[in-house]
Formats: structure tokens, sequence, C-alpha cells
């Protein structure tokens, strides 16, 4: 075989590959005319060409480039191709050609001879980045929405739902509530007159009724192709496109967020869509139940401010009038059973004190400041009603953030325990934890028994006979109050060492 005959063998190989790529190709000369262009080539630039440049079933080849697709000139392929040739340098890029709806991925490499251009239709991969930033900034939108603390939950519901109608390129967007077998539309961005706030309907006419018997979300893309003509919530509102979840709230069905259009889709909602929109139910459910939850704190705050007035008035004051009594009676007669009375009244007095601050105590610090909680604590002690004891700073300063009057209720029941389980001569010690997390006051008393440290701060738990079962309680509830935690422990000394945790230092 002759080297001719063996490069024209080669020739027709190399061109039987460059006819099988995916990719289009096609070569120009330097008076820009097509001299050859593979299958996919060929295709793109009959596509690009105006319609009289070539006669159907005839060659591209031959064409000029820019005659034959004058829509090109002034566009990117037309400059970065004048370049290439003009530079002799190969250029790479990405472009939309807007006349074919498509995006290119272009390469071309310059010769003495023209140009070689190899195209490759990156439409689906720029699509796919197009809908990866928009959601992300849906789901940068939606964070924002959520975590604004100065909106209700109404304004942050209508907002998610003008967000997820712009996401989800549907007019729109309404939440549910379902109760005795009607739907209620509570909150809406629709532009469907049914779909308004404060609209209802029977839940059998509503696309929600199958919403809720479905595990996961209900999407529909062509209500008439999909079965729906017959279906009197179809005949209804009229939807064709419709994805919508269920509602819930601490485990009970609440209602649904929906989004549709009374127009199909022309294609299915994608994974990160339908992950959306779970997203959002999964958030109106959360906002719910914090809502309802505010609610029930809400009444039982005003049902313990109601019982601290009680206790503060009607069961003070006749307390008040029978010391009062007992005092003129111990003036008059010289009884063994006055003191045993003079003992429980004081009693009662301290167990109502104890209610109150209870009741005062347990609710969220809203506000705290700089405390020097060594000096407090020196000064508390001072004020403690106590029977002898030792105080003892661990630490010459402990600066800590805190409600001081609170911190100052705290020391003085945790000094109070100390002294009524350690006798006149227990040594209570403050002093700052080793990892500066929190401080302690510890006792060189009896100590708490392994097996009861964890009931010590229940309410109404006491081991004296005169103890109220409310002390370590407050002091549990104005840690938790500050956010704080707080456990009981053995002191070196073997007594009780409390710890309280999560104090933020200055």
């Amino acid at each position: 075989m002759s080297d001719r005959a063996g490069e024209s063998s080669a020739d027709q190989d190399l061109q039987t590959v460059i006819d099988r790529m995916a990719d289009g190709f096609f070569a120009l000369d330097a008076d820009w005319r097509v001299t050859y262009a593979n299958e996919e080539g060929r295709r793109i630039l009959r596509a690009a060409m105006r319609d009289d440049a070539v006669d159907p079933g005839e060659t591209v080849v031959g064409c000029h480039l820019w005659d034959s697709i004058p829509s090109s000139t002034g566009t990117e392929f037309y400059e970065r191709y004048h370049r290439a040739m003009d530079v002799q340098e190969s250029v790479s890029f990405d472009s939309y050609y807007e006349p074919l709806g498509v995006w290119f991925d272009v390469r071309v490499f310059p010769s003495d001879e023209g140009l070689s251009v190899y195209l490759r239709d990156i439409t689906e991969r720029r699509d796919l980045e197009r809908r990866q930033q928009e959601s992300l900034r849906a789901i940068q939108r939606l964070y924002a929405v959520s975590s604004d603390q100065d909106r209700t939950f109404e304004e942050k519901v209508e907002a998610i739902l003008t967000l997820g109608c712009e996401y989800l390129d549907v007019p729109n967007g309404f939440l549910t509530r379902i109760e005795d077998g009607t739907q209620h539309v509570e909150i809406s961005h629709a532009e469907h007159p049914l779909l308004q706030a404060g609209e209802a309907c029977p839940l059998d006419e509503a696309y929600c009724k199958r919403t809720i018997e479905r595990d996961r979300l209900l999407t529909v893309v062509d209500a008439s192709d999909d079965g729906w003509s017959d279906d009197p919530a179809y005949e209804t509102f009229g939807l064709e496109a419709y994805i919508g979840g269920q509602v819930e709230v601490d485990g009970e069905q609440f209602g649904t967020l929906c989004f549709a259009a009374t127009t199909p889709r022309g294609e299915p909602f994608t994974d990160t869509q339908r992950t959306f929109v779970e997203l959002l139910t999964r958030w109106v459910s959360y906002e719910l139940e914090r809502q309802r939850a505010a609610e029930r704190l809400e009444r039982e705050r005003d049902r313990l401010e109601e019982f601290a007035s009680v206790v503060s008035h009607d069961l003070r004051n006749p307390l008040t009038a029978a010391r009062g009594r007992m005092g003129l009676l111990a003036d008059e007669c010289d009884s063994e059973h006055i003191e045993p009375v003079e003992r429980s009244l004081s009693r009662m007095e301290t167990l109502i004190d104890d209610l109150l601050t209870l009741a005062r105590e347990g609710s969220a610090v809203d506000e705290t400041e700089p405390v020097d909680l060594v000096a407090l604590a020196a000064d508390a002690w001072k004020t403690t009603d106590k029977r002898g004891g030792t105080f003892r700073a661990a630490a010459d300063d402990l600066d800590v953030m805190a409600d001081e009057a609170r911190l100052r209720q705290l020391l003085e029941n945790l000094f109070r325990n100390a002294m009524e389980h350690g006798g006149e001569d227990v040594t209570v010690t403050v002093g700052a934890l080793a990892d500066d997390d929190g401080f302690y006051v510890a006792d060189d008393g009896d100590g708490i028994p392994e097996d009861e440290r964890e009931q010590v701060f229940e309410t109404g738990y006491t081991t004296t006979s005169d103890g109220t079962g409310f002390g370590l309680n407050i002091v549990a509830e104005i840690a938790h109050g500050h956010g704080w935690g707080v456990r009981v422990v053995a002191s070196d000394e073997g007594g009780a060492r409390f710890e309280v945790t999560g104090v933020e230092s200055v």
C-alpha cells in the first residue's frame, strides 16, 4: 500500500470518528466558508442558518458563515471567532445563542488555513446551575424571613408564601386550617378568588382532601391529564398544577401548606422544589407549635400571678392577724402550747414567702448586668437568717452576667439549706469552677446521699420537719431562668457542693 493510500485511509477513519462525535464540529477557511462539518455540526449550522441559505438535502460545505447566519453578527461568537483568526490564538468560552435558545461550550482553534470549531450543548447543565442558584437564593431568603424577630407569625407566613410562589413560578400560595370537615384559608398570597384569606369550602371539594390522606407531598402537574376532571375539587377551583403538604401541630393535623396554578406545568416539580415545600411545611408546623406553647406559657403565667395574688393577700392577711393574736395571748398567759403554735405560724409565713418567690423566679431572665458574685455572696450571707456558721470566699473576685436580685435569692437559699443541714459550725464556701464555666457553693456538713441528689431540686422535697421543700426548687428555677444548669455533688469536705454551670463571666 502506498503512503498516499495510507493517508487517505487514516483521513477517512478520522472523519468517521468526528462524524460520530456527540459534539458539533465544523471547519472554516480563511474566507469564513465552511469546509467541513460533522453530523452534529451540520445540524447546528442548518438550525442557525437563514431559511434560504441552504436547500433541503444540500450540504452546508461552501456556505459563508456570516452571510448564512446574519443573526450571529455582533454576538460573542462573531467577536471571539474573529479574534482567534486575527491573533492566531485558541479561545474557549460559554455563550448563549438566543435564536436557538441554546447554551454552547465553544472551543476555537486557529490555523493558517482557517478555524476548527467545537460546540457542545450545555443548556441542560446551565439550567441545572440556574436552578441551583435559585434554590440557594430561596433558602437564604427563607432563613432571613424565618429568623426576623420583628415580624409576626402571619407576616412571616405571607412572606414565605410570596417566596414560594416566585420560586415555584405559580401565582397561588396558601395556608389552610382543616376543622370539622371544612377547609379554611388562613393566610394566602394568591390571585385565585377562592383562595383568599377567610375563604372556606367543604373538605370534599378541596385539593387538600387528597393531601392529608398522604404521608408525603401531593403533586399535580396537569390535573386534566392526571384524572382530576371529575373531582369536585377540580370543578370548584380548576387548578391544573398543585403541590402541597400536611401541617401538623403537636402530632395532630392542623391543615395544609399549598402552591397552585390554573395552568398546567411544562415539567414536573424537581426534587429540590419538593424538598423546599417540605421544608416550608415543617417550618410552619414548628412555628405553630411554638406559638401554641407560648400561649400555654402565658396562660400558666397568668394563673401563677393570680395564685401569687391570692397567697399574698388572702393568706397573708389572716396569718398576720393570727400572729398578732398569738402575741397578745403570750402576754396574757404562760402556756406550753404557745411556742409550737408560733413555730407553726412562722413556718406558714416562710412557706408563703417561698411560694411567692417560686412564682416570681421561674420566668426567664430578660436583662442581665455584670455582678460581683463574691461581694454579693458576702452581703447575702450577712442578711441571711442563719444560726451561726462561717462564710469563706475561694476567689478574690468573680464577675458574672446575671439578674442581681434573683442571683442573691439563689445564694440565700443555698446558704439556708447549708445551715439547716450543717448546723451552727458549718462552713460555706463560694468559688469559681475550674473550667470557668460558672461557680459553686459548698459546705462541710453531712452532704446529700448520691441516690437523693436528683430529687433535691423537686418541688416539695425536704428531709427536715420544718422545711418547706421549695428552697432548692427555687434555686433550680432561678438558674434555669438565666439559662444556667445546676447540679449537686459531694464537696471536698464530704458535704454538699452545688455547681451552677453555663454562667457567662465578665
